[in-house]
């Protein structure tokens, strides 16, 4: 079984910054794919920023160049640099990793818990 633990999130003003974190945990193959997700009240969650294995990147047009997605993949931890906040950034962000257990196996998608950013204007 794998979990993601999340931590990070709070409240801050428009134009700051907040950095979030999710570890992995148990026992892994490999993750391929990790990344972040967010979603409001009466909306679908959607595609924040993701990050392969190799370091390769993708951003939602909305986020572009205002936040970063990183990650160490000796500690399964992915990371999402947010600065120059907005209002329309407040939801509860969760983080997603593409896990396999064996070599050439399927890759399943697990999921934190989510936390909460709230930007006040």
């Amino acid at each position: 079984q794998v979990q993601l633990v999340e931590s990070g999130g709070g409240l801050v003003q428009a134009g700051g910054s907040l950095r979030l974190s999710c570890a992995a945990s148990g026992s892994t193959f490999s993750i391929n794919v990790m990344g972040w997700y967010r979603q409001t009240p009466g909306k679908q969650r959607e595609l924040v920023g993701a990050i392969t294995s190799g370091g390769s990147t993708n951003y939602a047009d909305s986020v572009k160049g205002r936040f970063t997605v990183s990650r160490d993949n000796a500690k399964n931890t992915v990371y999402l640099q947010m600065n120059s906040l907005k209002p329309e950034d407040t939801a509860v962000y969760y983080c997603n990793a593409h896990v396999q257990f064996r070599p050439g196996g399927p890759a399943f998608s697990y999921w934190g818990q989510g936390t909460q950013v709230t930007v006040s204007s």
